[in-house]
């Protein structure tokens, strides 16, 4: 089994969703390098993608659509300004044309050259596309993709993990391997075994900076979230909470910067109800920004982006565990906590349902609060498991194929969950403990496996059939 970078599991996305919107858009961009390796793009005549099962049923509100044109375009998700995104998609309507890889335009009819196919669900993976070009001279090509979670793409071929897989010098592909490794070397922290496995890609220096970089990425998705009213976007009219609940919190304090703003938190009455109040409002703020096709932290998805930020700006708000040290052990532990779902298990609703998403995030987010709380490596893998103990069996069933509701709300409950099972583990002894992460990573699995279709964001069951609202 080859190792993954925490980077891997915790890295720069866009919303509304890793599995629909990050994976088709990854894909289409490794389409078109796969045109380029045995053709010219202006030998291009026309491009076609078509999304099958969970991406055709929930794509429209996931933007999956949406992504399969931007990747075409040659865009990339890192990089672009979010707010052209809905002009440059409605261009490609209007004209019928596409600037396939931003070099050469072609034809391209939305409903012609981009189809939801809502009856049939490709063999591999649940979340399948196809992408096919014809050339002017009358040849194709066409590959098969699917989005497997996170941001990740495979084919039945290969993986996109493998691509950025070293295998490192002590593998921990299971919980059993991190306590073996911690024990042998002799070591007190889980972070100090994580630094030593990720120079496989990078010094340590680069590691320390690279968190710092998503710490500050997270801050400000943050201060966004809680920045800005109104509705969200795809019809089923969500209007936004946090900024709400940050301007009750801080009354009629003034800030005019990000710094400010954050200095105001810390300085808030540190009760337990104006603290819970802050995590919701930190969760809701990062999955708005999400639901808004905004720039987020996916972790380990984009539906759950607002579990780990939500956690980690606790830390550095209300404990005195808030140094830049604590902010980069928290991620690389949360991220490798990440890595053991990912390949004992799965990170994708629509292979395991909600589980998959905030039941990972909730686990990788307790790992790493107890981590940086002082915590044992045992206690850690103990908080890791509680959380994800707790969420077993939750169903995925985004109304109107939406990542709003339940999923907005869902990252604040994770938090708070995250934040309790640190708190249970760290006034715990883990020796005494009747279940371990491994098992319950098993149990997630096999849950996983049993869980009807339906309950695997499909829209087609749960809330989703519930509340009774055609996709938007």
């Amino acid at each position: 089994m080859q190792s993954i970078s925490v980077f891997e599991i915790i890295k720069v996305g866009i919303g509304p969703s890793s599995s629909h919107t990050m994976g088709p858009w990854n894909a289409a961009e490794m389409f078109l390098e796969h045109i380029k390796r045995t053709h010219e793009i202006n030998q291009v005549k026309e491009v076609f993608v078509e999304f099958f099962g969970s991406l055709a049923k929930t794509g429209v509100g996931h933007g999956t659509d949406v992504a399969g044109m931007m990747g075409l375009s040659g865009e990339n998700f890192r990089l672009i300004d979010t707010s052209t995104i809905d002009a440059k998609v409605a261009h490609i309507k209007n004209t019928q044309k596409i600037k396939l890889a931003g070099e050469y335009e072609i034809p391209f009819i939305y409903g012609h050259h981009l189809i939801l196919n809502m009856e049939r669900a490709l063999d591999y993976h649940p979340n399948g596309m196809i992408f096919k070009a014809v050339f002017q001279n009358g040849g194709e090509i066409s590959k098969d993709y699917y989005s497997v979670g996170g941001g990740f793409v495979a084919t039945q071929e290969e993986n996109s993990i493998e691509n950025n897989c070293i295998r490192t010098l002590y593998p921990c592909h299971q919980a059993e391997d991190i306590k073996k490794y911690v024990d042998k070397l002799n070591l007190n922290r889980i972070s100090d075994l994580i630094f030593l496995n990720e120079e496989s890609w990078r010094t340590e220096s680069q590691t320390r900076q690279k968190a710092l970089n998503i710490w500050q990425q997270i801050k400000e998705c943050i201060y966004k979230g809680v920045n800005r009213e109104g509705v969200l976007p795809g019809g089923l009219n969500v209007t936004r909470r946090a900024a709400d609940i940050n301007r009750k919190l801080l009354g009629d304090k003034i800030y005019k910067n990000i710094d400010q703003w954050f200095q105001l938190v810390v300085e808030t009455e540190a009760s337990f109800s104006t603290i819970n109040k802050w995590v919701s409002c930190f969760a809701l703020a990062v999955n708005e920004e999400n639901a808004s096709f905004g720039r987020i932290i996916t972790a380990p998805t984009n539906g759950a982006s607002g579990v780990i930020p939500a956690v980690l700006m606790y830390s550095q708000c209300f404990t005195e565990h808030n140094s830049e040290e604590d902010i980069v052990r928290f991620l690389i532990v949360a991220g490798e906590i990440g890595t053991l779902f990912k390949k004992n298990a799965t990170i994708s609703a629509a292979m395991g349902g909600c589980q998959a998403e905030i039941g990972v995030s909730s686990a990788m987010a307790a790992a790493g609060l107890t981590e940086i709380m002082g915590g044992s490596p045992k206690q850690v893998l103990q908080a890791a498991e509680i959380a994800m103990e707790h969420h077993l069996g939750l169903t995925c069933d985004p109304i109107g194929g939406l990542v709003q509701i339940p999923c907005i709300e869902r990252n604040s409950m994770g938090a708070i969950k995250a934040i309790t099972a640190s708190n249970i583990a760290l006034e715990s002894d883990p020796d005494k403990a009747r279940v371990s992460l491994d098992q319950v990573i098993k149990s997630m699995w096999e849950t996983a496996m049993d869980m009807n279709t339906k309950y695997k964001e499909t829209s087609e069951g749960g809330l989703a059939v519930a509340v009774n609202v055609a996709e938007c």
